[in-house]
């Protein structure tokens, strides 16, 4: 990836609910976009509840909280439905966004290997930048250094 900061990639995506969302059209606005592997598995469940409680706060710094993955739509409704998310979750079945932001990575488990998201998170500021990137992302306290960094834009 390029030194930072650098103009993010185009992200216009289909979100939950059934519409599609350019993250360019929420500008001034400055983005949290975090790439997490699948709707309903507990990692992802933890990071979504979390940046959904912190929702408040980014909203008050003017931050949007953006969630993509590879699921589909009728899956993002899914998983907010049931686990009452206040963030937008965006879908990105034909994996583009992932390869565009480099988040598509091989990964082991088990002694298979196999291609899937790494968990990562991009601030972007208001003029369309990324400013900061999160790679291999461990969930506990995730959140809070995100807020943090968003914060002080």
């Amino acid at each position: 990836m390029p030194d930072l900061p650098y103009p993010a990639p185009v992200v216009e995506l289909p979100r939950d609910g059934g519409d599609t969302l350019n993250i360019a059209s929420l500008r001034p606005k400055a983005v949290v976009l975090f790439f997490y592997p699948k709707d309903n598995t507990p990692g992802c469940t933890k990071e979504a509840i979390g940046f959904t409680e912190a929702a408040q706060e980014f909203e008050q710094a003017n931050v949007c909280v953006i969630g993509v993955s590879k699921d589909s739509v009728k899956s993002h409704d899914k998983f907010v439905e049931k686990q009452n998310l206040g963030v937008i979750l965006l879908s990105d079945e034909n994996g583009t966004t992932c390869e565009d932001f480099g988040v598509w990575k091989e990964k082991s488990m088990y002694g298979k290997t196999y291609m899937g998201i790494e968990r990562s998170t991009f601030l972007i500021d208001g003029t369309g930048q990324v400013v900061r990137e999160w790679r291999k992302v461990k969930v506990p306290g995730h959140v809070q250094e995100v807020l943090e960094a968003a914060t002080s834009l």
